[in-house]
């Protein structure tokens, strides 16, 4: 509760904006559209949608550079004064029946919105402290929908009653009441990076270079995009959609649309709630996913007449989909707070308020091109099955969500349990070298499903990046390319040379690497390092600073993924196959979870001390620290 009255000066500044916003849009869309042809109305309708977008495409990078010269209190308050002036501009297009003028109106608080949109997002952290940011991000953009509903539902109302003073009216309260809220804002600013460049095209070539510096935040920033396009799309669509297909008035098209916004409130405020508690960013692929397979679902199924029951099993499913689609957003807007340093965050703020608008206005030219050739709802085919899309390359192209998938996965068929984890936790200024014991082809996938937030860096052989998918997958990892030491003679040696360079340099440059000391799946159940060298060469060059871990896992002998009864590993394809089929069979139902055991030991100590034997020695030492317990047989097809 404290936490919400820290940010309640600046949900109300926002929510006022936004209610403001879709007042106005709505009786442009609603009432200006009247002044022209019926032929000509789906184009105002896409215009205005349009004008509302532009000023952030050309004028994000400049928003961005505001807070370097002023205060991001300030920078509110100034954009709700101008406000007041907007409306103005507004009301005498209303009163001139001008197009031109209501249209300016729409790119004036366009504009107004854009110059500001960073500054208020910024201070999420300023108010809240990193702690904050989940349930900031959650309340801020749950008003934000509420001020959409009620804007968009009393912009429809109001359209249905010709009355300049009821315009004026509202408008005018509305940014008046703005401004207020935007005086009682309280918050400890943080001070700015560098300035960034106001020429778009530059200003969008550096924030590209600074996201690539926040590996995969780029792809948040797309997923976080399309979340915009797919609402925007949607609410134009709509507009038409309703009135030509299912008859039905201005304020009942208001009704369906605040009805969303409740949808996509209720699913913001979940959202930030959950993602308090757990990594929901891990489940937004599948919320894209099933939000996608509705839309296909709405145009699948016959909507498009004019029935008052059709009409309200339409707007149930649409309200679903706002729902899932508000949970949708929060953890993808918390990644960038969590993820960009505070010095930065207002460029990077500004460059997502660009894309994302770059991508809105993408969503009103797609749907006059879709809407001039075929009925509107191909726009719902069309908005289910990129969204289904985006959320699935997203799912293959960041690691976190990868890895949280992979572990659910996992978790359907073992039983995991990770004790002594806390020894990776090494203080600020060390990092980790992790050498775990290699039971079985799923091992790996075991290891970085449950590590991913230890940001590891696997050393593996090059021949594996000769596998595009499987290539993909290790730079996901930031894995490191180490030669192939299966050659022999002075080739040989001069692999090892490289190798014994390329693991000291990652260790000195601070990496958490992790290697198998073996080389190999075990073929008998016991680990044997033989005369390998790789980690006797690691213990002569260990920095002060790294910590070594290793690790035991056991109840994996006997398994489909290990070598028990087989002389050589099998191909890692087939097996994933096995298990797909495996797992869309349902047969993990059936069969009792198998236990596996993972055992996290800080031997750094020994490690050092064993370094003074020879080879031989040392690698004695680690094969008995491993095969110290031995790993019971247990057959069962997972």
């Amino acid at each position: 509760m404290n936490k919400i009255r820290q940010f309640f000066s600046l949900y109300l500044t926002n929510v006022f904006g936004v209610m403001n916003d879709n007042v106005l849009k709505a009786l442009v869309c609603f009432v200006a559209a009247t002044w022209v042809q019926p032929e000509y109305q789906s184009i105002i309708v896409n215009s205005m949608a349009a004008a509302m977008v532009i000023p952030y495409v050309l004028f994000s990078p400049l928003a961005g550079k505001l807070p370097h010269f002023f205060r991001k209190k300030n920078i509110v308050k100034t954009a709700k004064i101008c406000e007041i002036p907007i409306m103005a501009v507004a009301v005498l297009g209303f009163y001139f029946q001008n197009i031109a003028l209501a249209m300016s109106a729409v790119l004036c608080m366009g504009l107004q919105s854009a110059l500001f949109s960073p500054a208020k997002y910024g201070l999420i952290k300023d108010i809240g402290g990193e702690e904050g940011i989940s349930m900031g991000m959650g309340g801020m953009e749950a008003f934000a929908f509420l001020g959409m509903l009620i804007g968009t539902f009393v912009g429809s109302v109001m359209s249905d009653h010709n009355s300049l003073t009821l315009y004026a009216g509202v408008l005018f309260a509305l940014a008046c009441a703005g401004v207020l809220s935007s005086l009682t804002i309280k918050a400890q600013e943080t001070a700015e990076a560098e300035e960034s460049s106001a020429n778009p095209i530059k200003f969008l070539r550096e924030s590209a270079a600074i996201v690539k510096r926040y590996k995969g935040l780029g792809h948040v920033i797309m997923l976080l995009s399309l979340f915009w396009w797919f609402c925007a799309s949607i609410q134009i669509i709509l507009i038409i959609h309703c009135n030509s297909y299912l008859g039905m008035t201005n304020t009942h098209t208001g009704y369906l649309l605040a009805t969303m916004a409740i949808g996509i409130t209720v699913g913001c405020l979940l959202g930030g709630k959950l993602n308090q508690h757990r990594y929901m960013l891990g489940q937004v692929p599948r919320l894209g996913i099933i939000a996608g397979l509705l839309m296909i679902i709405v145009f699948i199924l016959p909507f498009n007449t004019m029935d008052n029951y059709r009409a309200l099993y339409f707007g149930i499913l649409m309200t679903i989909i706002a729902i899932i689609v508000g949970i949708f957003k929060i953890p993808l807007d918390a990644e960038i707070q969590k993820r960009v340093d505070t010095s930065e965050l207002n460029v990077i703020l500004a460059y997502f308020n660009l894309i994302s608008f770059i991508f809105i206005l993408g969503a009103s030219l797609t749907n006059i091109l879709i809407t001039n050739f075929l009925p509107t709802t191909y726009v719902f085919l069309f908005d289910g099955l990129v969204l289904m899309a985006w959320s699935f390359y997203f799912l293959m192209n960041y690691k976190g969500s990868l890895c949280y998938r992979v572990r659910n996965i996992i978790r359907l068929h073992y039983d995991i349990k990770m004790n002594n984890k806390e020894a990776l936790d090494v203080p600020k200024g060390e990092n980790l070298l992790i050498l775990p014991m290699h039971r079985a082809l799923i091992d790996p996938l075991i290891l970085f499903a449950e590590l991913y937030n230890y940001k590891l860096q696997p050393l593996v052989d090059a021949r594996f990046w000769q596998n595009k998918f499987m290539g993909h997958i290790l730079n996901l990892f930031d894995a490191v390319q180490v030669p192939d030491l299966r050659r022999g003679g002075r080739e040989g040696v001069e692999q090892v040379q490289k190798l014994d360079g390329i693991v000291k340099t990652q260790l000195e440059n601070g990496a958490n690497i992790l290697f198998y000391p073996s080389g190999h799946i075990t073929l008998d159940g016991k680990e044997n390092i033989g005369n390998r060298r790789m980690a006797y060469n690691a213990s002569k060059i260990l920095p002060a600073h790294t910590r070594v871990v290793a690790i035991e896992i056991h109840g994996l002998w006997g398994s489909r993924w290990s070598n028990y009864g087989r002389t050589r590993t099998a191909p890692m394809v087939p097996m994933l196959l096995k298990s797909v089929k495996f797992l869309l069979l349902l047969r993990f139902l059936f069969v009792p979870k198998r236990k596996v055991n993972i055992r996290f030991t800080d031997i750094t100590a020994d490690f050092r001390e064993w370094s003074q034997l020879p080879r031989q020695g040392f690698n004695a030492k680690m094969d008995e620290f491993y095969n110290r317990e031995e790993d019971g047989l247990v057959l069962t097809k997972i």
